[in-house]
């Protein structure tokens, strides 16, 4: 019985690859870019970029803290056009 899970499981893991891998992928870009958006018109400040409300910054703060680091690092870091896509193989 125990090869039998492990093909059924090896038969998923390679179902899943030829289908959904890319899905997930493309989900998690989408949802860092959103997190970065958010960030952005929060804590925009921190950037230079003019916030009128700092009030629900100040409330979001705790939360945010740990993400600070890696989201200035990620937002002023120099890309070209197109360079968030260039591994993706879209119809392939």
């Amino acid at each position: 019985m125990p090869i039998v899970r492990k093909w059924s499981q090896v038969l998923r893991e390679f179902l899943y690859g030829m289908s959904g891998y890319e899905i997930a992928q493309q989900a998690l870009e989408i949802r860092a870019s959103m997190e970065t958006l958010f960030i952005l018109s929060v804590f925009g400040d921190m950037l230079g970029v003019p916030v009128v409300p700092p009030y629900y910054g100040l409330r979001l703060l705790p939360w945010v803290v740990p993400q600070i680091e890696t989201w200035k690092r990620r937002t002023l870091r120099e890309r070209e056009l197109g360079s968030d896509h260039e591994h993706h193989l879209h119809g392939l």
